[in-house]
């Protein structure tokens, strides 16, 4: 069946950096955009970052630009997000999300997210 494994989730202090890791597996992973949603509390889940297939043009939010990084590795089915100069308002569950759309049909999927902490 279809799995989003997120993992490197935990507590940072301000300016650290984390990286962020989603295994996936029970789908054709080099088919599907990859990308990187969170969720603070009392807050809806916004975009962080959006890695297309190939010939697409990587998306993040205007609060992580220049900070967060998105990559994949097709060959192990995992797509990363590498946080860097970490604040205080990055703190959120981070959720990994695989989308594919193929003529009328949409697969969209998710994990179960990981938390990010960044607190002194």
């Amino acid at each position: 069946q279809v799995q989003l494994v997120e993992s490197g989730g935990g507590l940072v202090q301000p300016g650290g950096s984390l990286r962020l890791s989603c295994a996936a597996s029970g789908f054709t992973f080099s088919n599907y955009a990859m990308s990187w949603y969170r969720q603070a509390p009392g807050k809806e889940r916004e975009l962080v970052a959006r890695l297309p297939t190939v010939g697409g043009s990587t998306n993040y939010a205007d609060s992580v630009k220049g900070r967060f990084t998105i990559s994949r590795d097709n060959a192990n089915k995992t797509v990363y997000l590498q946080m860097n100069s970490l604040k205080p308002e990055d703190t959120a569950v981070y959720y990994c999300n695989a989308w594919y759309r193929y003529l009328w049909h949409t697969y969209d999927y998710w994990g179960q997210g990981t938390q990010v902490t960044v607190s002194s």
